[in-house]
């Protein structure tokens, strides 16, 4: 017969892995400028990031091997930390969809700091399922609206460089994309 493992809400958290994601879109941004930022919120429900997944990378594309290699390693019940949505997601809403799963299926949870409705995520499960199923409720559609407001600011911040590309143009000063050095 196999026994079933009940923990208590403290060993639950104690099996609770934190895994920051900090991403920049550009090499000329630096990843890591998050990291103390994400260290003091985590410290302040008594816990510490168990690994940091950095890279820079566009938000619009899912092919980001830092965050595929945190999806491996990361169990049933860790958390996905970011400082904002955007920093985890640009995407269009396929390759968004195809992320929540790829998150829902492996049992992690979402906690972006900047979301208060996902803070529910660094502690343990209140015990009423009534109340965990709403709050789960509201902080997955949260989570959905700022991934949709992430990509629609990417979409129109590329129709404005468009714009003064073509602008500049047409007036004889757009000089192209600087030859990296």
């Amino acid at each position: 017969m196999i026994q079933s493992l009940d923990y208590t809400q403290n060993e639950t958290d104690l099996l609770m892995f934190i895994r920051a994601y900090l991403r920049a879109s550009t090499d000329d941004q630096d990843a890591s400028r998050a990291r103390d930022y994400l260290e003091t919120f985590v410290s302040g429900y008594g816990k510490a990031i168990a690994s940091c997944y950095m890279e820079n990378a566009s938000g619009s594309h899912a092919d980001r091997p830092e965050l595929i290699r945190l999806l491996k390693d990361a169990r049933r019940g860790d958390v996905l930390l970011v400082e904002s949505i955007d920093r985890l997601s640009r995407m269009d809403d396929r390759a968004w969809r195809s992320l929540k799963t790829a998150i829902d299926n492996r049992g992690i949870r979402i906690v972006s700091v900047d979301l208060p409705t996902s803070h529910q995520g660094m502690t343990a499960q209140s015990g009423d399922e009534f109340t965990d199923r709403m709050l789960a409720a509201i902080n997955y559609m949260m989570i959905d609206m700022m991934a949709a407001i992430a990509r629609k600011d990417y979409q129109q911040r590329r129709l404005r460089q468009a714009q003064g590309i073509e602008k500049a143009k047409a007036s004889g000063v757009y000089k192209g994309r600087p030859v990296d050095a």
